[in-house]
């Protein structure tokens, strides 16, 4: 059974929550874990020297932000994939914002750990 929206002329997804939702499970349970690693990440130098630890301070100190940035573009590539219109014509755009928040994940991972001067 699908509704025609007098106002766009599109037929309502049934199944529209269906991507968003598989991504929100996904998604935010390895968001939750790259940010734990990171907040972590500090502990690896406690024991290294001055020079080493010095080096490693500033660069956590710029990468670190732009970890956070990097989780905030994945939580707006979530709120947008459930928050197009659950028409049948978005259909592909939701499933490609869905599909876009854990990679945007993988990605912000591997951009925090090419930041950082690990000792």
């Amino acid at each position: 059974m699908t509704t025609e929206n007098p106002a766009t002329g599109s037929a309502r997804d049934p199944l529209a929550f269906l991507a968003p939702l598989v991504s929100t499970l996904i998604t935010l349970p390895m968001g939750f874990l790259a940010l734990f690693y990171a907040g972590m990440s500090p502990m690896q130098c406690d024991s290294c020297g001055t020079e080493a630890s010095n080096r490693f301070d500033a660069s956590f100190g710029s990468a670190f932000p732009v970890f956070l940035v990097g989780l905030a573009v994945v939580l707006a590539l979530l709120l947008t994939s459930w928050g197009l219109a659950w028409e049948q014509r978005n259909r592909g755009k939701r499933a490609l914002f869905a599909l876009a928040a854990p990679a945007m994940v993988v990605f912000d991972v591997i951009v925090f750990y090419a930041f950082v001067d690990w000792p």
